[in-house]
């Protein structure tokens, strides 16, 4: 049965060609579209689409406000097209916390130039997240509708480098639970002296990584890595949301940066990251040949190589099975490895093939993990 999607963009040029691109595809069809955000509510319950692709920028109604709309009354994943700006991430950033499954780059130029490029991604991203958890569980916990809280009318402010001589942060706010209790298949973990955790995730990576993030100490005694697929122009900003919420410190990895305790490094979006034996990080170009820039199997293999049986690394929500080579050499070399069950994952990918290929000492469900890193370190 085709996947039923509906179009969501006040450009009536956007609404065409994505409706021409998904109904090239056999396996898609577009059962309506909508040109602000209140239509999308009315026939997202009218239509009851298996996805919704939806720009940001609308009249009467943007698009967050509407997600939030949608996944309180109807719950469907929905893809958010989004500029590669810093504003543009954080307004992607903000959707995703509103309950969007993923984003894609909204680049009227890229249409018209690489037509079947542009074509494969789209066709392939509405696929994949059409068999997302999203109807099943109220996965990001999305505010309440009726007072969206307003935008910041100052800048935000500058990322405290780690190890000055900042106040001490006041614990964030508590993320809602899911609806249903974590579903864990292991039991908690064993104390260790962990060098490094590292933490690799994809589709609905953003939302998890703020959730696990969130229930650290400011005095989590091991250093933190952290690959989330998004591109260059997202994980500065992106790495900037995650410092202001959580009591670690977190900070877009830079070439040079040293690995310490109560510090998460997020790799930059387009290049990869490694670590060596002396707790440097090392930024790379991004290889064109390999398919994901930052790629967890780069840098999982890398403290394998590094750090021997002194890591403990994550897997969280994400299509495909980037992780899992890396985490096979990292199984080798001793360390441990968890995956996020299915259950609570978006995307149950990038975990699934970390349990298959029988490589998880443990799989926690995505609000145990946080409790048990804190356990499990010392």
């Amino acid at each position: 049965m085709a996947v039923k999607v509906l179009v969501v963009d006040d450009s009536g040029f956007f609404r065409r060609r994505v409706s021409e691109i998904l109904s090239a595809d056999p396996n898609i069809q577009v059962v309506g579209t909508a040109t602000n955000g209140k239509e999308a509510i009315d026939q997202a319950l009218a239509l009851k689409p298996d996805v919704i692709t939806m720009d940001y920028e609308m009249p009467m109604m943007d698009g967050i406000t509407a997600v939030r709309h949608i996944m309180q009354r109807c719950p469907t994943p929905v893809l958010m097209f989004s500029s590669l700006t810093h504003e543009g991430a954080r307004v992607t950033l903000d959707a995703l916390d509103a309950g969007a499954v993923d984003f894609l780059p909204k680049n009227f130029e890229d249409i018209s130039r690489n037509p079947e490029k542009v074509k494969q991604l789209l066709c392939e991203k509405i696929l994949s997240i059409s068999r997302s958890n999203r109807r099943v569980s109220a996965y990001s916990a999305p505010a309440p509708v009726a007072a969206p809280a307003p935008a910041p009318t100052s800048a935000p402010s500058s990322v405290t480098s780690y190890g000055s001589s900042a106040p001490a942060r006041p614990a964030p706010a508590p993320i809602p639970a899911r609806t249903h209790a974590p579903v864990s298949s292991s039991p908690a973990p064993k104390r260790k002296a962990y060098k490094l955790v590292a933490i690799g995730t994809s589709t609905g990576g953003p939302v998890a990584l703020q959730r696990v993030l969130t229930q650290l100490p400011a005095n989590f005694p091991a250093p933190i890595v952290l690959i989330q697929h998004m591109p260059a122009a997202f994980t500065k900003a992106f790495a900037e949301r995650l410092d202001k919420l959580c009591r670690i410190r977190v900070k877009e990895a830079e070439d040079g940066d040293i690995l310490r305790p109560g510090l998460a490094l997020l790799a930059p979006g387009g290049k990869q990251m490694m670590v060596d034996g002396r707790g440097a990080v090392k930024i790379l170009p991004g290889d064109e040949r390999l398919n994901y820039r930052p790629c967890v199997d780069i840098t999982f293999g890398s403290a394998a190589k590094s750090y021997g049986d002194k890591v403990l690394a994550v897997v969280l929500t994400g299509m495909g099975a980037d992780g899992r080579e890396g985490a096979r050499l990292l199984k080798q070399s001793g360390s441990s490895i968890w995956a996020q069950d299915e259950a609570s994952c978006v995307i149950y990918g990038m975990p699934m093939a970390i349990v298959k290929a029988e490589l998880a000492d443990a799989v926690y469900g995505l609000d145990e993990i946080g409790r048990h890193l804190v356990e499990a370190c010392v």
